[in-house]
């Protein structure tokens, strides 16, 4: 099943008739809000707005791990997420859509990026942390309805909440960034320690502020006077991948967990079996 998780501006998802709404509660604290189940076309499917209702949850406040464990507990094995970015390349102009395919962390200590440790170590691998098959299946989607989405970028995660300096701009290009955000680590490593094929469709609303010509430079406001009208292609292809056959996850990603847990059962509790059964799902 499909859990789609709406960034800024998209705190519901129009055309979805809802079935049931689930509670956000998990052992790792409540969710941004309650996970709404509901029909999208023939597809089952799963929402959950990112930053809560009405917009109250910054960056760092948002409890990535229930968010992720809810949508796993509720059913989910592909997680599809819309985010607004900064583009730190003048290859991806802000009213563009792309989806990133690696990450760089250089969040700070405000974020539990694990659901591991206090007795049961894994190291899971993130060479390669997008499903591939689920970045195919919204470029076909795109492709469908008109509307370019590129791909193959790295995606930069700040813990924000302020916008950045024109140096850190500056030092985030060097490291070989090609969009910055503020939500997307650890919800992207989150998602492969619950076996879940991930992807981002981002929504370039700026330049950030590396180039020298001010007017350039990203604002609160800019972000969202572009925002809206970018918004409305990506729901557009989102349309489109619903009205499709959804693809499969990656066997290696629905197996993540198979040889990262270190722990051995023996050791393990039945209140972490308890978590971590939902995990291996």
């Amino acid at each position: 099943m499909l859990a789609v998780v709406g960034g800024t501006g998209l705190y519901d998802l129009p055309g979805l008739n809802i079935k049931q709404r689930l509670s956000g509660a998990t052992p790792f604290g409540d969710a941004s809000g309650e996970i709404l189940l509901g029909q999208f076309g023939e597809h089952l499917i799963l929402f959950l707005a990112r930053h809560g209702q009405n917009h109250r949850l910054l960056p760092h406040e948002i409890n990535y791990r229930a968010n992720v464990f809810a949508l796993k507990a509720a059913g989910a094995t592909m997680m599809l997420g819309l985010s607004a970015v900064g583009s730190l390349r003048l290859t991806l102009a802000p009213g563009e859509l792309v989806m990133p395919e690696q990450y760089i962390d250089w969040t700070k200590a405000d974020r539990l990026r694990t659901f591991f440790g206090h007795g049961v170590a894994a190291h899971v691998a993130t060479a390669k942390p997008v499903s591939g098959n689920l970045v195919d299946a919204v470029i076909r989607a795109g492709q469908q309805v008109g509307q370019p989405v590129k791909r193959a970028a790295t995606y930069v995660c700040v813990s924000g909440p302020r916008l950045g300096t024109q140096a850190e701009s500056g030092w985030l290009r060097q490291m070989g960034g090609d969009l910055v955000g503020m939500t997307n680590v650890p919800e992207v490593f989150l998602a492969r320690e619950a076996q879940m094929a991930y992807a981002t469709l981002g929504m370039v609303t700026d330049y950030d502020c590396w180039l020298e010509d001010e007017s350039q430079h990203v604002t609160a406001k800019g972000i969202f006077e572009l925002y809206g009208k970018t918004l409305t292609k990506a729901s557009a292809v989102l349309k489109a991948l619903l009205s499709n056959p959804l693809p499969e996850p990656e066997p290696e990603i629905r197996s993540a967990l198979a040889h990262a847990v270190l722990t051995p059962p023996r050791a393990i509790s039945e209140q972490q079996r308890q978590w971590l059964d939902v995990l291996q799902r």
